[in-house]
Formats: structure tokens, sequence, C-alpha cells
């Protein structure tokens, strides 16, 4: 008999919630050989071995060990090896060599996180009422970060599959049906005014996505779906990314030092341009989404077509009171698909916006080694909106704010228009 959330007691409900996120992450790792685990191709990812432990980590430091008395550590060095960048907890072993750890082996990491599913099951049953409010939110916040891992590591995979000459694919998944016919752009006229973002109400989100305030928006349109790769193969036909007068001076420097020519993953064989995907190497798709573009990129394809970026408080304030909808994980594509009728709001691509990831008026990071989760990385980094094919629908809001660095293309990143009125 198949028990509801409803009937479920609070602690039930919150076990249950735990345990389908971990399962989760396991289940994506399923169609990985033994020997995918261990793989970083460059260090901006991290091998899948490396998030099944990180993420048991986080669980084990910041409940058991100080929330369950007799818990003790798996292994007295997972502190050091899996800890991704705590300061305030230790030291942690260097983000570009996670590469380098054959040990522990994959049989090992999946032993410490049932140890660990297995600690937490007796925390969540046994923890004095006094304690119970500050499990919850723990365990909210955790299973939130792992989520937040299942879409690194199913980028990270694409990225290191795509590092081999041999293309392998991760899964092999139809591609997205082709619509009769594309869908048009047009564009949604939105007025000036002073509006709130943020995020309110009891639901959780993230310490970067509060205190809610108020912005002056100046009238402004945004295009109803993302930038096709048909329209920005356009611009690299037209010699994009060799005329330097579209592109930020940083990011020319960039384009030219990394020698880019088109987004990350496609491959021009003769005459036809092919890309990497999860499902392998595939004929590019002129009605899909273009994905895998920096945000230098993006900029200097908004600046070619005489638009620009979106801020993200014109993408919040546009997408407020909109159902989260969309070509998600749970879509079971891992790509991004070609825009309905009804437009391209969440999912497919995370689109980038002109807004430099800074903290809201009135900004706290969370007290204690927690506050390091996102204050500290509120630099030289842009805002991102709207969610992508790898995101957890459940995870998605409105309100959400990643953040990359302008000069990364591995993630699943896009882009919609803007022009002022």
């Amino acid at each position: 008999m198949i028990v509801s959330d409803m009937a479920m007691t609070p602690r039930a409900a919150l076990l249950a919630r735990y345990r389908a996120v971990r399962r989760r992450t396991e289940q994506l790792c399923a169609p990985l050989a033994v020997d995918d685990y261990q793989i970083q191709s460059v260090p901006e990812v991290s091998p899948p071995k490396w998030h099944l432990a990180h993420t048991t980590w986080f669980f084990e430091t910041f409940l058991l060990r100080p929330l369950l008395p007799a818990y003790r550590p798996f292994h007295p060095r997972y502190e050091y090896l899996f800890n991704s960048y705590y300061e305030t907890v230790g030291t942690f072993y260097p983000r570009a060599e996670r590469g380098h750890l054959s040990r522990p082996t994959v049989e090992e990491v999946y032993r410490y996180r049932a140890r660990v599913d297995e600690c937490l099951g007796a925390l969540v049953t046994e923890a004095p009422p006094d304690q119970y409010r500050e499990l919850v939110f723990r365990i909210t916040l955790g299973v939130n970060h792992e989520q937040q891992h299942q879409e690194l590591l199913l980028m990270d995979v694409k990225r290191n599959f795509a590092a081999s000459p041999l293309r392998p694919a991760y899964r092999t998944t139809p591609p997205a049906p082709a619509p009769a016919r594309p869908a048009a752009l047009t564009w949604l006229e939105r007025p000036e005014g002073v509006f709130e973002v943020g995020h309110a109400g009891d639901g959780f989100a993230f310490d970067n996505e509060t205190p809610r305030h108020r912005v002056l928006l100046r009238p402004h349109r945004l295009a109803s779906r993302a930038v096709t790769n048909g329209e920005y193969l356009e611009f690299v036909e037209a010699g994009g990314y060799r005329e330097p007068r579209h592109w930020l001076a940083d990011g020319w420097q960039v384009c030219r030092k990394e020698k880019w020519e088109a987004p990350l993953y496609w491959e021009k064989s003769g005459d036809k341009w092919w890309q990497m995907t999860l499902a392998g190497l595939r004929p590019l798709a002129d009605h899909e989404p273009v994905c895998h573009v920096s945000f230098y990129e993006a900029d200097a394809f908004a600046r070619w077509g005489g638009r620009r970026l979106p801020t993200e408080e014109e993408l919040e304030v546009a997408t407020a009171g909109r159902p989260v909808r969309g070509n998600f994980v749970e879509s079971e594509l891992l790509h991004p698909a070609p825009a309905g009728g009804d437009g391209q709001w969440f999912g497919d691509v995370w689109e980038w916006t002109a807004s430099p990831y800074s903290p809201y008026p009135g900004f706290r990071p969370l007290p204690g080694s927690l506050g390091e989760y996102n204050g500290k990385f509120m630099v030289n980094q842009l805002v991102l909106r709207g969610g992508c094919c790898v995101t957890p629908e459940s995870h998605m809001r409105p309100t959400y704010r990643n953040f990359f660095y302008p000069h990364d293309r591995w993630p699943f990143t896009g882009i919609r228009l803007a022009e002022d009125a």
C-alpha cells in the first residue's frame, strides 16, 4: 500500500524527502561504468565519485557530527578529502586534483553514503523536540544542496565524455521532437514601475535570494524564448568570433586565448555542424536553444544583433506568478528542446543576465560555517535564471539565483534577449 505524504507524520515526510533525493543521485550514476566515476577532464569539473562523497560529507558534517552525540565519522580523512570550500570547517583537498584520487573506491563511497543515510534516519527519528526545527532546516538545505550536485554531476559527466575521442553516450535518449514549425520569437512588453523581488513566504530558498526588496525597472521588452542554434549560427558564420567590436575587452581576450570559434561542444565536419550531447554526438538542430555559451559569447551575440541581455530583476518580475513548467531533468531528454507555443520561461537552458552576482540590500549570510555557502562568492560572477534541462523541477522557483564566472561554458547556459522600450 502506498502512503501519501499527507498521511505521514512530519518526521516521516522529512525522511522520505531526504531518501528520495539521495536515491535519485545514485540513479543518475547508474549508467556510468566504474571507470567513469574517476574522471576529471578539466579543473572546473569534479569526478562523479567526488560528488557522491561530498554530498554525503555535507550531511555528516552539518547534521550528524553536531546533532547526533553518539555518531563517529566514517573515516577520519574524509573531512579533508570531501570538504569543498568551507574554510571554517578545516583544510580541503585541492579542487583541481580531485581526479587523482583512486581511493576511496567507488564501492567504499557507496558504503559511506549508506552509513550516513542510516545514521541520518536515526537522527530524524530520535531528535528531541527542541532540536527538531534546526534539524528540518539543515536537512532541507542539504537536500537542495544535493539537488544542485545532481545537476553539476550531469554537466561534469558531459564535459568528461566530450573529452574522449570516442564521444561516448552517457545514456541513449531520443532527440526532442521537432516542432511542426519553429516557435516565432515575440516580444513581451514590460512597463516601467517599482516592483518587489526576492524570496517571500514559507517555502525554502537559499540565503542569496533574500531579503525581499523593491527595484525600479525601466520599460523594456523580453524575448518570448531562448536564442536558437540556427540564430546563433548566423553570428558564427557572419564572423562573430573574428570581430572584436562586438565583444567586451575581457571576453575578447578569453576568446582569442582559448581559440573559441563556436559554442562548446559544437564540431564542424565538412560543411555540417555537430553537437556533443549526453546521448553522444548528434547533428546540430536549428530550432533547439543554443547552449554552452559563456556570458562573453551571450553578450557579444546580443550586441551583434542590436539587443542586450536582460537583468535578473527583469526576468524575475516577468516570471513571477508563472507556473514553473518546462524541460527539466524529469523529462529525461537531458538536452534543450525547441520552444513550444506558450513561450519558454523555465528549463532548457540557464539564461545569462547582465546582473553581477552581488548581495541584495540588507543581505545577511547564514550564521556559522553555513554562511560560506553563498555569500563569499558574491564577486566577479554573473547571475543566471530559469533552470535547465538537467535541473530538478522541484528545485526551481522564480527567485532562484544561479551564478557562474563569465568565461564558464560547461554548464547548460544559453541566451534570452532583451531591449529597451
